[in-house]
């Protein structure tokens, strides 16, 4: 039950098979001794008892069961008003940097940083897109030099979410120009409290600023905490993006859940605001959104039995032409009033709180769903190449040494 520097997952136990049964018997046992009083003592008691994620190892969160079973215990939990770990406040803790860990880190890694990380004691955010490096990611410039048993890092990146409260960050930072740009990277995490760090706002169209650039300067990161070989952040990257667009486009939701039962919602209240044309674009919408869910249901059972690969990209793809889609017809629904904007006051929020927002906040930030984790246009390179198993785009840059691409 433990990982490797080179990327060995954990294994499960060998004992009986952990059942449903199992599961509610673990949190009547949890809430009995613990009760729910206390919120952050309750969330480390949930975590030691394996009932955090129930398919990591024991030890990490976990029990070594099924995956579906998460669905039991989080159900039971929730039945007895039990506080849960805001997830929405530490998403790419949660969704990205806890399945690279579990995968990629080291079992002293493992240790230090995910019980605090689930229970929300410490954020985290990610240093990956750079002014010159978004789309091709690989081409980022950000250095780190080794010096002894630590590493110093110097650059900037761009798009942050949250790094204004986030305590660590997963980083991936050049340590190698000699290499072709797609080795030569290797991947830390960095603390955010260091003195080099330096977060500055982005204010958005929406008013808000719930992304920043980060200034890195001499920021120094111990060896200890690399993920993965030296040079080999590239491949520990991927667990992080395909984790990330399943984070961002694979969340379960209800049928006429979501974006598409908002603007359901106001159609069946507000009859003086139909139209034919309206009604046949809403259909449209709604059968979309019933087919995303459905898809995400499979790929969710795919995830039971493994690591999320590139299908991710499709879901998350779905999610983002669907949100710009709906949002765009709430505000034609709504007409005049649709255009009204609510509180355009700049502010720096921990999350997105999408649907809690007026139509006109709604229309203005899924624009940005087409962009952030990964383009749709980069998702459908995915897709083709290795979904799809198309041939590949012409890439004349990917044996070439970083140090002497154009940039």
């Amino acid at each position: 039950m433990t990982t490797t520097a080179k990327g060995t997952a954990p294994a499960g136990g060998t004992g009986p098979a952990v059942t449903a049964e199992d599961v509610r018997r673990r949190v009547r046992a949890l809430l009995d001794a613990h009760g729910t009083a206390d919120r952050t003592a309750f969330l480390r008691a949930r975590f030691d008892a394996g009932l955090a994620w129930v398919h990591f190892p024991e030890g990490l969160g976990g029990l070594g069961a099924p995956r579906g079973l998460q669905a039991v215990a989080d159900a039971e939990l929730a039945a007895a008003g039990a506080p849960d770990n805001n997830p929405r406040a530490n998403g790419i803790g949660l969704g990205m940097a806890a399945p690279t860990l579990l995968r990629f880190g080291t079992p002293e890694q493992q240790a230090r940083f995910l019980r605090p990380l689930w229970t929300g004691e410490e954020t985290w955010c990610q240093l990956f897109s750079e002014p010159g490096a978004g789309s091709d990611l690989a081409a980022l410039g950000t250095r780190a030099v080794l010096d002894g048993d630590t590493w110093t890092v110097d650059g900037q990146k761009v798009w942050t979410s949250g790094a204004h409260t986030a305590r660590w960050a997963i980083l991936v930072a050049r340590t190698d120009p000699d290499a072709p740009k797609h080795r030569g990277i290797t991947y830390f995490v960095c603390d955010m409290t260091d003195p080099g760090v330096e977060v500055r706002p982005l204010r958005q169209i929406t008013g808000e600023a719930e992304f920043n650039e980060v200034f890195l300067t001499g920021v120094r990161i111990p060896d200890a905490h690399r993920i993965g070989e030296a040079g080999d952040g590239w491949r520990v990257a991927q667990t992080t993006l395909n984790n990330e667009r399943v984070a961002i486009g694979g969340q379960r939701t209800p049928r006429e859940g979501g974006m598409i039962g908002t603007v359901a919602a106001t159609w069946r209240d507000r009859p003086e605001l139909r139209t034919h044309d309206l009604h046949q674009r809403l259909l449209h919408g709604w059968v979309e959104a019933e087919v995303a869910r459905l898809t995400g249901e499979r790929l969710r059972q795919q995830l039971a039995v493994g690591q999320p690969g590139p299908e991710g990209a499709a879901m998350k793809l779905a999610f983002a032409r669907l949100a710009q889609h709906l949002s765009g017809l709430e505000v034609e629904l709504l007409g005049e009033e649709g255009l009204g904007y609510g509180d355009w006051t700049m502010v720096r929020p921990d999350h997105v709180d999408f649907l809690g927002r007026d139509a006109g906040y709604r229309y203005l930030r899924a624009k940005g769903n087409s962009i952030e984790g990964g383009t749709s246009e980069i998702l459908r390179n995915i897709i083709a190449e290795r979904v799809l198993g198309l041939p590949a785009e012409p890439r004349t840059d990917k044996d070439v040494p970083w140090k002497e691409l154009p940039r």
